[in-house]
């Protein structure tokens, strides 16, 4: 009597266990992918870069995981790192929001700059990331990239910049604009140099980085199906009064129409770059 009940209760418990291992496994550790609409399981993703294996899809990656794909290992030395947020418009609850953001993400802002190797050959690499305050460019994403850019020229080195923004923050006000005009201009400076820029647009890319840095590349990379414009579709339409062709804003729209000069896929990335950078000391 006693053993059956022992019985009953271990094979309840093993039930629980398995039902606990099966919801697990639905909560939080998959993701169902916008484009071809199929559920992935997030480790599979992981282990393919973040690109769905059924469509192709590039899905977006923190900084952390760029700067590892693309930057030699243990090459990387950040540039700029005291440069942090401020509040220019003392604009309410946007510090504390921003400490949160930190605390949440580990980031300290939305680009990380620095100098590395990618393939051995020198670069100075700054790589824009989606989860603070969606990529957006304040003042201290401004003067990282302006920082890096100066960098770039002083040691004579190729620069490569990964572009992923929605634009211009709004809580900085014409302090955010202005840095359109910043990065801008010392981009100007690179280019009498003679030196080398290489943009990279990823999803998305819009607003006041596509119509700077974003699109001042010597060569202009982008990822698949990546979203680039500056202002969205529905405003588009709504001042033009026309409709939209299919797949406008998408990189391979702006490549079939000389906007980008190339397509690259992600496990390619590191070596097209790397054979662009050789070409470039090569000709000159």
């Amino acid at each position: 009597m006693i053993i059956d009940k022992v019985k009953k209760i271990n094979s309840k418990e093993d039930c629980i266990v398995k039902n606990k291992k099966a919801s697990d496994m639905m909560i939080g550790k998959w993701v169902k992918c916008d484009n071809c609409k199929e559920i992935i399981y997030k480790e599979e993703l992981h282990k393919n870069l973040s690109v769905s294996p059924n469509c192709g899809k590039h899905f977006r990656l923190s900084y952390r995981r760029r700067i590892k794909k693309i930057a030699d290992e243990g090459s990387f030395e950040e540039i700029g790192k005291d440069i942090l947020t401020k509040d220019p418009l003392n604009f309410e609850g946007y510090l504390k929001k921003v400490e949160l953001l930190k605390e949440k993400t580990k980031i300290e802002e939305a680009v990380k700059c620095g100098k590395c190797k990618i393939e051995n050959e020198d670069a100075i690499l700054c790589v824009m990331d989606g989860n603070f305050l969606m990529g957006s460019m304040g003042y201290a994403v401004g003067e990282r990239i302006t920082l890096a850019i100066e960098t770039a020229i002083k040691e004579r080195l190729p620069l490569i910049i990964f572009c992923v923004s929605g634009g211009a923050r709004m809580q900085e006000g014409m302090v955010s604009l202005m840095q359109m005009a910043k990065t801008s201009s010392a981009l100007s400076k690179l280019n009498a140099e003679g030196l080398l820029y290489i943009s990279v647009l990823t999803d998305p890319t819009t607003g006041g980085v596509t119509a700077s840095f974003a699109s001042l590349g010597d060569i202009i990379l982008a990822e698949p199906k990546a979203l680039i414009g500056f202002a969205g579709p529905r405003v588009i339409e709504q001042t033009i009064k026309q409709k939209l062709p299919e797949g406008f804003q998408s990189s391979e729209f702006l490549l079939e129409h000389g906007f980008i000069d190339k397509i690259v896929e992600r496990k390619d990335m590191k070596s097209t770059l790397a054979q662009i950078i050789r070409l470039h000391k090569e000709g000159k």
